[in-house]
Formats: structure tokens, C-alpha cells, sequence
């Protein structure tokens, strides 16, 4: 019995002698720690980036692809599907025996599903490929190992859940980088094609962590050291054989270019790196040139494009990858990519038009967005599909400017069915969008008690730190309707809100939550009064006291708001 005592000894030995620990399991990320949400919210949260990870695996690499099976393993275990968490690390560990990750991972696995003899085994093999045996040519090998290892871990970093403000999501980032660096310092022997693809990752990264940077309103002096090896990155990226990266690579490029005027010089990484004459555009011309015959990175172009705000680029990037394959079932991504441009771009225009800075929106984008969405619907539909096109026949359904009307019965009736194919799925039941959207359907059609149901749904979905309270907003709005029509008296009135307002001031941030208080005060000013006299009948002073803080800071609050100004991330 002492023997396998002692090899338990000398393994713990090595590995706190070590500055590396294979495995997931214990990386210092929100996934790994104690959930800080009820778990029908982490589950959906797993589930919905396992869904990310799943898409990044069609257009990984061949040297990036353990990387994500570990992260798709390590979802797997924490939604409890344990055989599927092990089939993955399997996978990994026929692909590349040598995989340091997936010993461990296995290891862990086995140690939760209470198979001993596999748990040592997967342990034996581990301690051997890190050269506990002394195997001169195991040992050789273990910096290669070393750095991939290293290299996957950090890759994860990119994916966490759970985390609750930007700067704890900058913290997760950061480490990741970290480990990337700490890969780069043991992988002298990595090819240099494996290399950049490394430097691919670590670009994605940087280039999100300065997006927090600029919303957290950071020095330029904190960013400026990330800016400039980001660049540096992504000149290496260029040289990629990898269609893909190189074509990612363009775009990021032309990003970041836009974003040197957010600082008060040109940052040196510019000059150093001879972007100086280099237009952003052309950037994003020559990323979309490589890929034009690619319809999945296409798609992944229009798809940034979207978030960049550049919809007539988008679009256009679209119909190439139609043009290249147009069968929905094949590429359904460009239909709802469009789709969503097309509904985004109304949406755009109906809020210029209601803050009066231009006409009514065009609705022939909503039947564009309808006609994409319905032919993905009848051949491959799934949950956000059926959450798009619901949320389409919505805006078909109610006049534009107040949403208080309807003008088409049929598409919120439409609207509707669709909002229960999507909740079907345990995922769908549990996506706070899901239940507001639901419930603005049934507001129009006078139902405010189902409605009033669903908004409390949608607030008790939303995650901690939320910056959309426009579900309680809603959810206001609605007791004050069933109220102003006697469905509610006025202490039940004073109950609701006492206990929802208090529900959200837990929930939501102090400026979110004050901005849509201002929101239902312009709009149901009668209402509110109406509330504040029955509060204070009640003896809820604090209740009222805020109502008036409310109205108070409006002004100060929208002069705020005009002074900040806004970046494209």
C-alpha cells in the first residue's frame, strides 16, 4: 500500500513545483467557482455559450480544435451530462495522446462519476507525459505539451460565465492572456502556422478587453501597451495560411484602426507596424475579398460588420454568401444574419423617429426580415429563429411610435405562436427576451394581468448587473393599467410595486434602473401621480420619495447622457 502512496506523494510534489497545472477544472474562472445565479439561470447560460463554442468549431483549425472540445467537454460536465463531458476529453486524447489537458480533464471526470481505477489510470498517464518517469524522451517532449496545455487553458478564458461587472470580465481576460504569454515562453518548437494561430486568440482577446476598457471610460495610458501588441499580433495573423484568421485578421485590423481616434495621438503600434496611410476600409475590403468564396466566414464578417454598425456592409456581405450558397437549409446563418440587419435597421430608425431627429421608419424592413426568417423557419428552425421572427411579427402588429395599438391582429397572433415554439425548449423558457416580448404581445391585446406575468418573469430572468430593466419598466406600466382600470386596488397596487421596485434596485444598476423609471414617468404621468397619492395614503414615503428623485434628476441625467460620448465596439 505504500507504494502508490508515495507516487501519489511525488506527483503532488512536481505539480506545486510546477507553474503550469494541466486540466480546466481548477482555472481561475466564474465557471469554476461557486454559481452566484439559481441554477435554471447558469444552465442557460451554459447552454448559450456552449452554443458559441459548438460555432466556433466549424471554422476552427485543426491545431485550435482540442482547445475548444475541451471547452464544449467542460460545459458538458457542468450542465451534468458526464458521459458527454468524457466523450469529448476522449476524443481529444485518441486525436493527441499526448494531450496534457485531457488526462486530467478525464481524470476529473472519472473522479465525479466514481470510477477509481479510470481516475488513475488517466492520473498514471498524466504524471507520465510530464515526465515523472524520467523518460528521456517523454521528457523532451514535455515543454511542447507544456505550452499547448498552457495555450487551451487560455483559450477558455475567452468563453466564462457567470462573471458580474466589466471589470471582473477584464480580470478573466487578462489571466487568459497571461497563460497565452506562459504558452509562448515553453513553445519555442511549436510551428510557427500553430503559433499564429495563437496569436489569433490572443488578438480576439486583447481587442475585447479594450472594448472594456473604452466602456469602463479607462486612461489611454492603460490602453495603449495592449493596443500596440494587438496590432503587432495581427501582422503576424496576416501571414497565416489559414483563410479564415487571415481574413479576421483584415477586419480586427480596420477595427482597431477606427478605434486610434479614441485616443489624443496615433498610438506608436500604428507607425510601428506601417498602418500609418492604411484606411480601415480597405481593410475590411480585402478581409471580405479573401473570404468570397467562403460563405461561413462570410457570414462571421457580416456578423461584425452588424455589431460594428456598418448595415449597408453587412447586408452586402450577406448576399455574397447567398449568392455563393443559397439553400436556407445549408446556410441559414446569412438569412438570419439579415434578417436581424433589416430588423435592426427599423428599430434604428423608429427610435430617431420618436426622438423626432427623423422620419417614420420604413416597414418594408420588416417584410425583408420576415420573407429571410420564414424560409430558415420551414426548413431548420430552432430557438432563435423563432425568437427573431417573433419579435418581426411584433413590430408588424403594433403601431410604430407609442406601441400601444394594434394595427395587424393577426401578426401579434403570429408572433405569439412562434413565442411558444421557442418555449418549448428549456432554453427558450428560461431567456429573459423570451417572457418581455411575450408579454408587449399580450399588453396590445388587453391582457394585463398575463401580461403583468410575464414581464415578472423576464425581471426574475435577467442576471445580476443587468443594464436592461425595460422588463420591470413594462412590468410597471402594467399594474398601473390594471389599476387606472380597477383590476387592482390601491393597496394591492402599493404591495406590487414595493416589492418589484425593491426586487430591482437589487438587480440593476442605479443609472439603468433610473433611466427607465424616467421612461414610464414621460409616459403614464397620470398614472404615476395617481401612485404616488395612494403611496402616500399608504404610508410608503421611501416609495414616493424615489418617484420624486426620479423626476428630479431627469434633466441632469439626460445632460449626462448628451455629454458621454459613444464608441462602436
Amino acid at each position: 500500500m505504500a507504494e502508490p502512496e508515495a507516487a501519489a506523494d511525488d506527483l503532488d510534489a512536481l505539480i506545486d513545483d510546477m507553474d503550469y497545472l494541466p486540466g480546466h477544472f481548477h482555472l481561475e474562472m466564474q465557471l469554476n467557482f461557486e454559481p452566484r445565479s439559481p441554477a435554471p439561470l447558469r444552465a442557460r447560460d451554459l447552454q448559450l455559450q456552449r452554443e458559441g463554442a459548438r460555432r466556433e468549431l466549424e471554422l476552427a483549425a485543426a491545431p485550435q480544435r482540442p482547445g475548444v472540445q475541451h471547452l464544449l467537454g467542460v460545459f458538458a460536465f457542468y450542465l451534468e451530462e458526464l458521459d458527454e463531458a468524457r466523450e469529448r476529453f476522449l476524443e481529444v486524447a485518441r486525436e493527441d495522446p499526448g494531450n496534457l489537458n485531457a488526462w486530467a480533464n478525464l481524470a476529473h471526470v472519472y473522479g465525479r462519476l466514481g470510477q477509481e481505477q479510470e481516475e488513475e489510470a488517466c492520473a498514471a498517464r498524466l504524471a507520465s507525459l510530464m515526465g515523472l518517469d524520467a523518460d528521456p524522451e517523454v521528457s523532451g517532449a514535455t515543454p511542447l505539451r507544456a505550452a499547448r496545455c498552457l495555450a487551451e487553458q487560455g483559450y477558455a478564458h475567452g468563453f466564462d460565465v457567470g462573471c458580474a461587472s466589466l471589470e471582473e470580465r477584464a480580470r478573466v481576460l487578462v489571466a487568459g492572456l497571461a497563460l497565452y504569454d506562459k504558452a509562448l515562453s515553453y513553445g519555442q518548437q511549436i510551428p510557427m502556422e500553430e503559433k499564429r494561430g495563437w496569436y489569433f486568440t490572443m488578438a480576439t482577446l486583447f481587442i475585447r478587453l479594450d472594448g472594456i476598457f473604452l466602456e469602463l471610460g479607462s486612461e489611454e495610458q492603460k490602453r495603449l501597451p495592449a493596443f500596440n501588441r494587438t496590432l503587432a499580433l495581427l501582422r503576424q495573423v496576416l501571414k497565416a495560411s489559414n483563410v479564415c484568421q487571415r481574413a479576421l485578421a483584415w477586419c480586427y485590423l480596420g477595427m482597431l484602426l477606427e478605434r486610434r481616434d479614441t485616443f489624443s495621438t496615433t498610438p506608436m503600434g500604428v507607425h510601428d507596424c506601417g498602418y500609418s496611410g492604411t484606411d480601415p476600409l480597405d481593410c475590411f475590403g480585402k478581409a471580405i475579398e479573401i473570404a468570397k468564396d467562403r460563405p461561413l466566414i462570410l457570414n462571421r464578417l457580416a456578423k461584425i460588420f452588424h455589431f460594428l454598425g456598418k448595415q449597408d456592409m453587412a447586408i452586402g456581405t450577406c448576399n455574397m454568401a447567398l449568392d455563393v450558397l443559397g439553400d436556407p437549409e445549408l446556410n441559414w446563418q446569412a438569412y438570419c444574419t439579415r434578417a436581424k440587419i433589416h430588423t435592426t435597421t427599423y428599430l434604428h430608425d423608429l427610435e430617431r423617429a420618436k426622438a423626432g431627429l427623423g422620419g417614420m421608419p420604413d416597414r418594408s424592413h420588416l417584410a425583408r426580415a420576415k420573407a429571410d426568417l420564414e424560409q430558415v423557419v420551414r426548413v431548420c428552425p430552432g430557438l432563435r429563429t423563432y425568437l427573431d421572427i417573433s419579435q418581426v411579427y411584433y413590430y408588424m402588429g403594433v403601431d410604430a411610435m407609442q406601441e400601444l395599438l394594434a394595427v395587424d391582429e393577426a401578426a401579434l397572433n403570429q408572433a405569439l405562436v412562434f413565442l411558444a415554439k421557442a418555449g418549448e425548449s428549456e432554453l427558450g423558457a428560461a431567456l429573459p427576451e423570451l417572457q418581455l416580448l411575450r408579454g408587449k404581445c399580450l399588453r396590445i391585446k388587453g391582457e394585463d394581468a398575463n401580461a403583468a406575468a410575464c414581464f415578472k418573469r423576464a425581471v426574475e430572468l435577467d442576471d445580476a448587473g443587468s443594464s436592461r430593466p425595460e422588463g420591470f419598466g413594462c412590468l410597471l406600466e402594467a399594474l398601473l393599467a390594471q389599476w387606472s382600470q380597477a383590476q387592482l386596488s390601491d393597496g394591492e397596487l402599493g404591495r406590487e410595486v414595493d416589492a418589484w421596485l425593491r426586487r430591482a434596485q437589487d438587480k440593476y444598476p442605479a443609472a439603468s434602473l433610473r433611466q427607465e423609471l424616467q421612461r414610464v414617468w414621460r409616459g403614464n404621468t397620470d398614472e404615476v401621480l395617481g401612485l404616488a397619492r395612494a403611496l402616500v395614503a399608504q404610508g410608503r414615503l421611501e416609495l414616493v420619495r424615489l418617484l420624486f428623485e426620479t423626476m428630479e434628476r431627469e434633466g441632469d441625467c439626460a445632460g449626462q447622457r448628451q455629454g458621454r460620448r459613444a464608441f462602436s465596439v
